[in-house]
């Protein structure tokens, strides 16, 4: 698609504008933000806390499971796989809650331009 292409299709600023204070739009931003903001206040205390036991808890964080594996490793690979499985929490959340809407409001959207 070539640039002059995309502009004939794009819609026009009065079509942004009533799409985004439009009922849907304003539910898919509330929405993703119920989710959103959420995840991201517990991902950050959880790391906060790693931080703040790595750098005061040298004890707790030594003690050894088992072999060379202590405490700080342990808890260092969970904030990867919680990384994952807020991702994978993400996806499921986005393609049951926010896709349908979203394509409502790009269909509302793009009807208009026709």
């Amino acid at each position: 698609m070539t640039t002059d292409e995309f502009e004939q299709r794009a819609p026009a600023p009065e079509q942004w504008a009533r799409a985004h204070s439009s009922a849907e739009f304003v539910a898919l931003r509330r929405r993703l933000r119920g989710f959103v903001f959420p995840v991201a206040v517990l991902f950050l205390a959880w790391y906060l806390l790693y931080v703040l036991l790595a750098d005061y808890a040298h004890g707790f964080m030594s003690i050894r499971l088992f072999g060379n594996i202590n405490v700080g490793l342990v808890l260092g690979l969970l904030q990867f796989v919680s990384t994952f499985g807020i991702t994978a929490l993400y996806v499921r959340f986005a393609n049951r809650r926010l896709d349908p809407l979203a394509g409502k409001v790009r269909t509302e959207l793009e009807g208009e331009e026709e």
